[in-house]
């Protein structure tokens, strides 16, 4: 991939993707792919997935509350069964499945609600489950107080890293340039004190400027500060995440699905052998771009891990191989799409919430679309629209799934 030492006084493109995570990456190759040859990544790292993308934990999912995510979700999938012949690579989909545990009636009930938006929107192979179908499901799961659930046999596991480095080396087959290690990319703006007359103008990185009338801000946690150089207020806001991983631990298969306690948000899976554990609690830090792991969140974490999966009171954990990622979270948990408000050119692809990594091959054809055709017309993005907050339309979020 591109190592670019500098640039010259008059380095031009079509558009600039701020962010080379698998986000940007999809862009930078749906971009290219429809025939945009003159596009350039930008990454502040010296290499690409050392953000969030290299720390998510590879979940793919239809399993949603909202129509537009279950969507979302249905797009991306379609798009990893072509992987393969389209892109070259292999994006590690392996449609193992998610089951999703109630312990009230009322938790069953949200699920059978969500139910009824997924299939509503297309998604026919969810269903409800009782806990003798969890149990064979997934057996090293405890049913005591378990009422029932839901089952997607299409959800599963996907290969972030796979993903990404497969979206950047074929856009760059396809002409576009990717520098790496530029440090904090800034918009240049024109235009004066009425918004609507502002425009991109060009990117500012520590190497210099390029010109450019069509920017496309895939910068995940770090997206909002980017935008406020544009002068655009944008809602996203980094929230950490910590998974802790096991030493190798036969117990547990490989084709374990995904297996969530609605109740205490508790989920495990397993790779390469090893039992990954996530929990959503965490510990504020002053710094929110802080990806320093925690040990003291197994404290909290690990009693949920034994009451829900008691075999892994025999597995030892892997200090080494914890991690801590960031979220990019919008304030309602739905991925902020479409052209920035105010600034002609600034295009916005941000706050998935932890979809980003799932969603990415939908996003980034999404995008190529509203830049090459003047609007997404694959699927309906009015729901994620950049305004919808001014407008006091949040998606309604339930905190289910």
């Amino acid at each position: 991939m591109t190592q670019d030492t500098g640039r010259g006084p008059t380095d031009t493109a079509d558009v600039v993707v701020i962010g080379a995570g698998v986000v940007g990456a999809s862009v930078a190759y749906h971009l290219a792919r429809r025939g945009c040859r003159n596009v350039l990544v930008l990454e502040r790292r010296d290499r690409p997935g050392l953000g969030s993308t290299g720390k998510a934990s590879g979940g793919f999912r239809g399993q949603f509350t909202t129509d537009v995510c279950v969507r979302l979700s249905l797009l991306a999938r379609e798009k990893l069964l072509r992987f393969r012949d389209e892109v070259g690579a292999d994006p590690g989909y392996r449609p193992v499945g998610y089951v999703f545990m109630a312990k009230t009636p009322a938790q069953l009930a949200a699920l059978r609600q969500a139910l009824g938006v997924q299939r509503a929107a297309g998604l026919h192979q969810a269903r409800e489950v009782d806990p003798g179908d969890i149990g064979r499901l997934s057996p090293a799961a405890r049913m005591d107080g378990i009422v029932g659930g839901t089952w997607c046999p299409i959800d599963g596991y996907i290969v972030p890293l796979q993903i990404m480095r497969g979206y950047l080396a074929a856009a760059e087959r396809l002409g576009a340039r990717i520098e790496y290690g530029v440090g904090e990319a800034a918009c240049l703006v024109d235009g004066g004190p009425v918004p609507d007359a502002r425009r991109v103008r060009g990117v500012r990185t520590e190497r210099g400027e390029v010109a450019t009338r069509c920017v496309v801000n895939a910068a995940g946690p770090w997206a909002g500060l980017v935008a406020r150089t544009a002068g655009v207020t944008l809602p996203v806001t980094p929230l950490r995440r910590q998974t802790a991983l096991t030493y190798p631990f036969p117990a547990l298969p490989d084709d374990t699905p995904m297996t969530i306690n609605v109740d205490d948000k508790f989920h495990f899976r397993v790779l390469d052998g090893r039992a990954l554990l996530l929990w959503p609690g965490d510990t504020p830090r002053a710094d929110p771009f802080d990806t320093t792991f925690e040990p003291r969140w197994l404290d909290q974490m690990l009693p949920y891990a034994h009451a829900t999966v008691p075999c892994l009171r025999d597995a030892r954990i892997d200090l080494d191989r914890c991690l801590c990622g960031l979220y990019e979270m919008s304030p309602d948990k739905h991925v902020i799409l479409g052209a920035a408000p105010g600034v002609e050119g600034l295009f916005l692809v941000n706050g998935s919430s932890g979809h980003g990594v799932m969603h990415s091959p939908a996003l980034g054809h999404l995008v190529a679309e509203m830049i090459l055709d003047g609007r997404a017309h694959t699927l309906d993005v009015h729901p994620l629209r950049p305004t919808r907050f001014d407008e006091g339309e949040p998606n309604v979020d339930t905190g289910v799934l």
